[in-house]
């Protein structure tokens, strides 16, 4: 299997992409696909049914909206989150949608049916998407997982693990944190290096680099929009107040001496991401929506803290390989483990970000191959066992203060492995291989279920 670096980052809303992102991925593969193979004007109604995690916490995650704009031909990428309530409230109120932006169906809400207790055999995000015909025959059935960081298969592909099996030979390949020093070694590259490679089997370096760019963009954007929203509550009925804009105004003010202010910054810099994924805002998927501040936020720790004497095209340089760098380790952790908080907890996704950053900022720091392993490494042990049990089903507590406290780790983890050698005991892939054997062994309550740990011990009004 062929992984991109741009299978990693992808550009979309929140609050959520495996509850949010890839159910409307999975809706708009269904419409899409009836119209393609004509079969589009029989459609007289269609049925949406969500099944374990998607139905256990899907109304708080935005599974339902999601599905429904998916159906008309939304993406994530291009949908317009100014609208986005709006459109949905006026399709459920007339009870019309426009399957595939084409044709017009009859819909209600009941027809988004949520199963909160039962699930599909191969993922717990599964989907059914039914269409039916003017007499209600079945014209069409199809099943879809969402298996995290937006990613979606089909019940057709083998162990819900991949979005396509994609057979590129790449000049570089690697599936294990070994394999991938042992490439760094005997070629005599960075990790980015190796990634920036493999890269070229698909599009230019132009291209890669403008579309990194571009990841970055809209990273800076939405840690932009963060720090300067005027409503002071997120949705969703916990009444949770937005804290990056008061942050980033005593910040700004002029005259603190404090010498820790540097990880204040850091604090604003995840708050502001995930506040803005809480309330359905554009961000980057990196590698998941619920762990969407850690790379943003470490990537501006670099370039406000560390990057300052640089040009901007050495700035730029930095930017792309650190992107690339993250990827890849991210790339072992779906391999080896799983980015998705349904399938093995929170540590799947702030984990898995977390090593991200770390390994991504010590090379970017001039760290070599085997301390960005060693970073990426103890990324991931100390996020070891941590739940997804987010109060209410949102995206809100503990997932956005979770992000801001593994930002700081993820820097404190590439720079402990700068002062060291690279050498160091528990490898990478060993630091997967637990994450997956706990997951495994973790109750399903605790995974992103919001039926154990704070989401039943914190009163949500």
């Amino acid at each position: 299997m062929a992984l991109s670096v741009f299978d990693l980052y992808s550009i979309g809303i929140g609050p959520s992409s495996s509850h949010t992102v890839g159910p409307m991925r999975a809706a708009r593969t269904f419409a899409t696909g009836l119209a393609a193979d004509g079969e589009l004007a029989r459609v007289a109604r269609v049925r949406a049914e969500l099944f374990g995690s998607l139905g256990a916490t899907g109304h708080g995650h935005g599974s339902v909206k999601a599905v429904i704009l998916g159906l008309e031909g939304d993406e994530p990428a291009t949908t317009d989150t100014t609208t986005y309530d709006a459109r949905v409230a006026a399709i459920l109120e007339r009870e019309q949608l426009r399957l595939a932006g084409e044709r017009v169906i009859h819909f209600e809400a009941d027809d988004v049916v949520m199963h909160r207790r039962q699930s599909l055999p191969a993922h717990p995000n599964g989907m059914v998407f039914t269409a039916y015909d003017a007499s209600g025959a079945e014209l069409r059935a199809r099943t879809y997982y969402s298996v995290g960081g937006g990613f979606v298969v089909d019940d057709t592909q083998v162990g819900a693990d991949r979005v396509v099996v994609d057979d590129t030979v790449l000049p570089y390949p690697f599936t294990t944190g070994g394999e991938l020093l042992a490439v760094c070694h005997d070629a005599r590259l960075s990790v980015s290096d190796v990634m920036l490679a493999n890269e070229l089997t698909w599009r230019s370096e132009a291209e890669v680099r403008a579309g990194l760019l571009e990841i970055w963009r809209v990273m800076v954007a939405c840690v932009d929009e963060g720090c300067r929203r005027g409503d002071g509550v997120l949705p969703g009925g916990l009444k949770v107040p937005r804290r990056a804009p008061e942050l980033f105004a005593t910040l700004c003010a002029a005259g603190s001496q404090d010498p820790l202010d540097v990880i204040d910054w850091v604090n604003l810099f995840a708050l502001a991401v995930n506040e803005q994924n809480a309330s359905g805002g554009r961000i980057v998927t990196a590698p998941t929506n619920g762990a969407a501040g850690i790379v943003p936020a470490v990537l501006h720790y670099w370039v406000r803290f560390q990057a300052s004497d640089l040009s901007p095209e050495q700035v730029d340089d930095g930017i792309v390989r650190f992107l690339l760098t993250g990827a890849a380790i991210g790339i072992l952790a779906k391999m080896n483990a799983s980015i998705s908080g349904a399938e093995v907890g929170c540590q799947g996704e702030v984990g898995s970000a977390c090593a991200m950053a770390a390994g991504a900022l010590c090379e970017v720091l001039g760290g070599s191959p085997e301390q960005v392993e060693n970073a990426a490494e103890i990324g991931i042990e100390h996020n070891l066992g941590l739940t997804c049990d987010p109060v209410g089903g949102l995206v809100q507590i503990p997932c956005i203060e979770r992000n801001a406290i593994a930002s700081v780790k993820a820097i404190n983890a590439a720079r402990l492995a700068i002062h060291g050698t690279g050498s160091h005991k528990v490898s990478l892939d060993k630091a997967l291989k637990t994450m997956r054997e706990t997951g495994r062994d973790m109750k399903t309550k605790y995974k992103e279920t919001s039926r154990g740990g704070l989401a039943v011990n914190v009163i949500e009004c």
